[in-house]
Parts: structure tokens; C-alpha cells; sequence
């Protein structure tokens, strides 16, 4: 069953092949949408558009930290497209920083990308969902945010996504009345191209222990989320933050 037929779908940051943002993007695809892929690089988003399954995906560069380009690649959308379904705000950055190893140029990279991108962003596709009376936008956030750190972000990250959390519930209240739904994704340890060959083998083991499943969360695990959230199955849940994390979290 196609879960998201007809849909238009924005992944920001979805570039990296083998990142969380691909693997959404080729899910939603799977499942019937029409996926905009945004990153950084134009080539890039379009090599990564034209690999994904089915006709008249896209690729653009947009820059979410540029508030003027959230609004440029959002209106390009609607003119091409008519409506935006779908907004999955996945870009981000991580630094393995201590506590007193932050500085401002560090501060300002994380929180601009995971933080004030997701609001830029959200801030370019709401009032066309709000037009159209519906509309899901699905947050990334981190296990790290509810923590207080992970395995690689620094405390910067656990703010940012934090930061995450709380916007992601406001934006839920107050877009409410316009059926236009805002949830987010916690994901615990995956084994992305972040995470690849930064871990020893003792470390990975350590990690593991501490995870009741016994094993590291893939792309796929947390694409498989955000196709619930962004589809009709999650008709009735807004402001909800989903760990996906094998049970490293259990409240």
C-alpha cells in the first residue's frame, strides 16, 4: 500500500548516501510521494533525486541556515508543484566536543544548522500547508537531547537538539487549528557515515551493552518512522517526540 500517493515531499540535507535524509527520501519515494531533495550542493541533491525510485523527484541547493533561501526553494516548490505535503527537516551537524572546548564559531555551526534551519524551513512551507489545511512536518531531534549527550555530539548538539524538541512541540500547538501536524524523531545510535570509523571496537561494544536490542539502529529504521509520522497512519499525533533507539531510552 502506497502510504504517501500524490504527496510532495521536502528532505533537507538528504545529499549523503547513505545519511538518514537519503534513506527518508528513497522510503517516501517507495511509498508514492514526489521527494524534494535540498542540500547544500546542487549536484549533489540531484544525483541523489535521479537515484531515488519512481518519476519527477528534484534536487536543489538550499541552505538552511539562509532564511531567504528557504523561502526561494519553498516557492519553487508550491509554483512547480501546487503543495507541499511534507517537510522532513533532517540536516545537521555534529561536533565530539567537550564542555569547555565549544566556542562561538563551534556554538553558531551546530545550533544554526539543526536549530534555526528547522525553523527557517518550517517558517517557508507553513503557509502553504496552512492554504491547503494540512501538511506534517517531521523534526529530527536526538536521544542525545534527552540525555544530555550521545555518543558523538558535543553539549552544543544536546542543546540544539533539545532546542529541537521544544520548537517542534510550539510549532504542534499553534498550527494545530490548520491540520497541520509537527512531530519529532529521536533517534538513539545509528550506524551512519557519521558514525563509521569513529568508533573503536571497545567503544562500539560499550555502546551496544547499553542498548536492549542488542544492536545499532540503521537509516532505514528511522526512515521507517518518519513515513509513519508523515503519512495518514499519524493522523491524530502532533507535538509527540518517537524514540527510535532499540530501548537505550526507556523513559
Amino acid at each position: 500500500m502506497a502510504l504517501l500517493s500524490a504527496k510532495i515531499a521536502i528532505v533537507t540535507g538528504a545529499a549523503s548516501p547513505r545519511g538518514l535524509g537519503k534513506a527518508t527520501a528513497k522510503l517516501f519515494a517507495e511509498h508514492g510521494a514526489t521527494v524534494v531533495i535540498t542540500d547544500l550542493d546542487a549536484g549533489a541533491s540531484e544525483a541523489a533525486a535521479s537515484d531515488l525510485p519512481g518519476e519527477g523527484h528534484i534536487g536543489l541547493a538550499g541552505n538552511v541556515v539562509d532564511k531567504a533561501d528557504c523561502l526561494r526553494v519553498a516557492t519553487h516548490i508550491a509554483d512547480q508543484f501546487g503543495r507541499i505535503d511534507i517537510l522532513v527537516n533532517n540536516a545537521g551537524i555534529t561536533q565530539p566536543l567537550k564542555l569547555m572546548e565549544i566556542g562561538p564559531e563551534n556554538y553558531d555551526a551546530v545550533t544554526d544548522v539543526s536549530l534555526r534551519g528547522t525553523l527557517y524551513m518550517s517558517q517557508a512551507v507553513i503557509p502553504t500547508m496552512r492554504a491547503q489545511k494540512s501538511g506534517s512536518i517531521v523534526n529530527l531531534s536526538s536521544v542525545s537531547a534527552q540525555r544530555g549527550g550521545g555518543i558523538f555530539g558535543g553539549p552544543h548538539y544536546s542543546a540544539a537538539k533539545a532546542g529541537v524538541l521544544g520548537l517542534t512541540k510550539a510549532m504542534a500547538r499553534e498550527l494545530a487549528p490548520d491540520n497541520v501536524r509537527s512531530n519529532a524523531i529521536c533517534p538513539g545510535f545509528i550506524a551512519t557515515d557519521i558514525t563509521a570509523g569513529r568508533l573503536t571496537d571497545e567503544m562500539r561494544a560499550q555502546v551496544l551493552a547499553g542498548i536492549p536490542m542488542g544492536r545499532a539502529g540503521t537509516a532505514e529504521d528511522v526512515a521507517g518512522c518518519a513515513l509513519f509520522l508523515a503519512s495518514d497512519l499519524s493522523a491524530y499525533c502532533t507535538g509527540s517526540e518517537v524514540d527510535v533507539n532499540g530501548g537505550s531510552l526507556i523513559h
